[in-house]
């Protein structure tokens, strides 16, 4: 097992895909007016690519095409002080193609917001990073 310079492990590419796929909700970090901004979104994991769903006229939907942004995605256990956070970063596309919009809507992502959520966003995993934390003995008794 791998760890890093603070004592984490660090996930391999493959544990990094399994724990993106088994959460809907990330954040994704994009440049809104020349400022960082981050925002919860519901996601699916399709291939090593993240799938968002989001309204076409929305700041994320203009702020994301082919731009560089990095998403995150995370479980932690407060009482246990254990957990995991993966992010990826990567360019943001807006999907146009008429099949590909037909192939994404086909996919079981279902917005939690309300409103329609007819524009399609997606993520291509350039650089996948993740790291966990583990309840050790000396950890716990530091409480």
């Amino acid at each position: 097992m791998e760890l890093d310079s603070s004592g984490l492990q660090v996930l391999s590419h493959a544990e990094c895909l399994r724990l993106l796929a088994s959460t809907p909700i990330g954040r994704i970090v994009f440049t809104d007016r020349a400022l960082p901004a981050v925002q919860p979104v519901t996601f699916l994991l399709h291939g090593e690519s993240i799938v968002i769903r989001t309204g076409s006229g929305s700041k994320l939907a203009a702020a994301t095409r082919n731009a560089v942004v990095a998403f995150e995605a995370d479980e932690f256990d407060a009482e246990a002080r254990t957990g995991w956070s993966v992010t990826v970063v990567g360019h943001a596309r807006a999907v146009t193609d008429p099949g590909e919009i037909a192939q994404l809507a086909a996919l079981p992502l279902t917005p939690w917001a309300p409103g329609n959520r007819d524009h399609y966003i997606v993520v291509e995993a350039e650089q996948l990073s993740g790291r966990r934390i583990s309840a050790s003995p000396h950890r716990l008794t530091q409480r």
